[in-house]
């Protein structure tokens, strides 16, 4: 305290301020600890008295007296946690103590025989009396949840997203392509009309508006679109003789070489000589696609390479003739090549080895019809194809002779009616087509193992002929006869997609027509050359509107001969307005002589061109003058005149 003193004396103070509290710090752990006690004797003695109510027979238990004892002991519990905090410097033992209240009598023998096992402590409040029955029964409940869980797991039925609905609106012909990206951000559709149009669910509203439309392939129908592995290029296969790549935008990225017609042996064509029918990328190798064409080969193509195809394969017939095959398809690994022919067969060959095929079979479907459709399950062992023979077969391909399932009375009247597998791997989809006013198209699930018809969705009164679910988005992308592509979804199965669009509202339409210039403000200005600032856009539009610069005013119809450079109405061009006036000219130029002699007197009277110019070194002309023999001459008849 000297030091202090001496502090002081040197600073000039007489002290460092009010003299700091001090606190018994013994005094109030033993006040806490005292509390605590009383506290949880009293929680004792309440639990006593209730186990004396249940001995005696009362059976119902308090729910409200259970509430204020699990309240009173959570007291009880934070109090003895901060009892035993505190009590850590002084008692030597503390890790031992209990945590929470203590445990009930009938649970102390308990206890001590698992004392030294710490995961068999009992953390908080004990459980009441009774309660154990309770415990069982709501373990019962969890159990018949989870079975019922199990079930609609096991049940594939239940995982199909159709609580919801969008309709695309294409056009008014059949959507004959749909594609869709691998992310499921952008969907394509074509259809007989020649356009694709390009569907942004990210950027859509609630207008659900196409962002771009275009006729990649002039007036070819559009059989088939197909996106990447890598979503950034589109295949485009139309009724051409030539496949297109599309970027994502639609520009194009390139065009197979078309092949000579003239050559007997497809194989030493450099591209296709016929209609395509179909298409499709590699699944493991981003540049590489395959197409099907009517001249009877199926060619694989390098992007990188569009002067000549990779690889050509030629499905034959039994009797070894050309056969057009109408579909094809990649395996899952990328390691098969199938494609389904008009004469009935499915012929698959090895992608390395395009002379033989691996696995063939004779009559898959009726010898005539078009196979529209043939693709490979999720695990690559199956086989679904959909003929034009009105059949949906799924097939075996280590057993290839025959098929393991047939489901007959599917109407098909389009070459590119679809069949594709659901992401489970446990259903098969199909489309069905319809007449014109003869009831609604369907889509038709069923389930792989049994081949069951388990479900049904009546899409539209028209023919449904394109179908894909989407195994990142959980949604199913339909493709109708009438120029509709719906969307099927559901809002808790399904992810992205559809449900980004419908929940935007529509855009508000800007009511002006044209765009004014942005407003420079000028605020240092000199006066005579500040502008008033506008307070409103509305009269600058209206004023706008007046000024014939500004608003690219038309120019009215010009009346009379024209002026200005520009052509009376008398024709769109310069030389139907030509023609129109040497029609409409009434002067005889026959005798071309007197057409000049016409001017003769104008010119000699006033000369403008070429009298003028020699007026001063000419002299003057002197004619011979006519005699009179001349004029018996000319009096003569024809026939007397002397011929020169």
């Amino acid at each position: 305290m000297s030091g202090d003193g001496d502090i002081a004396s040197v600073m000039g103070f007489s002290g460092f301020g009010k003299k700091a509290r001090t606190f018994d710090l013994d005094a109030i752990f033993e006040q806490t600890r005292r509390t605590a006690i009383e506290r949880s004797q009293h929680v004792l003695e309440e639990r006593q008295k209730e186990s004396q109510m249940e001995e005696e027979g009362e059976s119902s238990w308090s729910v409200k007296k259970s509430v204020q004892t699990g309240r009173d002991t959570a007291a009880t519990s934070r109090q003895q946690k901060g009892e035993s905090s505190s009590d850590s410097d002084s008692d030597s033992d503390s890790n031992s103590e209990t945590i929470g209240p203590p445990l009930p009598p009938q649970h102390k023998a308990h206890q001590d025989d698992d004392d030294d096992d710490d995961d068999d402590e009992l953390v908080g409040p004990p459980l009441p009396p009774g309660y154990t029955g309770n415990t069982a029964h709501s373990d019962e409940d969890d159990d018949d949840e989870g079975d019922a869980q199990d079930e609609d797991d096991d049940n594939p039925v239940k995982k199909i997203p159709d609580t919801h609905e969008i309709t695309l609106q294409h056009g008014t012909k059949t959507v004959s392509a749909l594609g869709l990206d691998p992310s499921g951000a952008r969907l394509v559709t074509g259809g007989y009309d020649f356009d694709v149009r390009f569907w942004d669910f990210a950027g859509m509203d609630q207008a659900l508006q196409a962002f771009r439309s275009l006729q990649p392939c002039e007036c070819h129908q559009i059989k088939s679109l197909q996106y990447s592995i890598t979503g950034d290029v589109i295949l485009v296969i139309s009724g051409n003789s030539q496949a297109k790549v599309l970027d994502r935008d639609g520009f194009n990225v390139m065009e197979c070489v078309k092949g000579d017609q003239y050559i007997v042996d497809m194989a030493n064509t450099k591209g296709h000589t016929a209609m395509l029918n179909s298409g499709c990328w590699h699944p493991k190798i981003k540049e590489e696609f395959m197409t099907c064409s009517n001249d009877g080969t199926v060619r694989t193509w390098d992007l990188n390479s569009e002067k000549k195809h990779k690889s050509v394969f030629k499905p034959r017939s039994f009797q070894g003739k050309k056969v057009i095959p109408t579909c094809c398809t990649y395996s899952r690994d990328g390691k098969l090549i199938a494609a389904g022919c008009q004469d009935g067969t499915i012929q698959i060959w090895d992608r390395n080895l395009s002379v033989h095929t691996k696995f063939h079979c004779r009559q898959a479907h009726t010898p005539g019809s078009d196979t529209s459709c043939v693709t490979f399950s999720y695990d690559g062992m199956t086989l679904a194809s959909r003929g034009g023979d009105d059949t949906l077969k799924t097939w075996d391909i280590r057993n290839f002779k025959k098929p393991v399932n047939m489901a007959a009375g599917l109407t098909n009247y389009f070459s590119v009616t679809d069949c594709c597998f659901s992401p489970d791997d446990k259903l098969l989809v199909t489309g069905t087509s319809v007449k014109k006013d003869e009831g609604n198209g369907k889509l038709v699930f069923f389930d792989r193992a049994s081949f069951q018809r388990v479900y049904e969705i009546e899409v539209t009164n028209a023919s449904v002929v394109r179908c894909l679910w989407h195994p990142k988005l959980n949604q199913i992308m339909v493709g109708t006869g009438n120029g509709l592509a719906k969307v099927y979804y559901d809002p808790v199965k399904s992810h992205r997609g559809a449900k980004l669009c419908v929940v935007k509202s529509k855009r508000k339409e800007k009511q002006a027509e044209m765009l004014t210039q942005d407003y420079i403000i000028t605020p240092h200005a000199l006066p005579m050359f500040r502008e008033a600032r506008q307070r409103s856009t509305r009269k600058q539009l209206e004023k706008d509107r007046l000024d014939p610069k500004k608003s690219h005013k038309p120019e009215p119809p010009v009346s009379g001969p024209g002026r200005g450079g520009r052509v009376a109405a008398h024709g769109g061009t310069l030389s139907s307005f030509i023609v129109k006036n040497i029609a409409l000219d009434k002067t005889d130029d026959s005798n071309p002589r007197e057409a000049i002699l016409r001017h003769a007197k104008e010119a000699s009277e006033n000369p403008y061109w070429v009298a003028p110019a020699y007026k001063q070194t000419q002299p003057e002309p002197v004619f011979a003058e006519e005699s009179d023999e001349d004029e018996e001459a000319s009096n003569e008849p024809e026939w007397k005149k002397r011929k020169i």
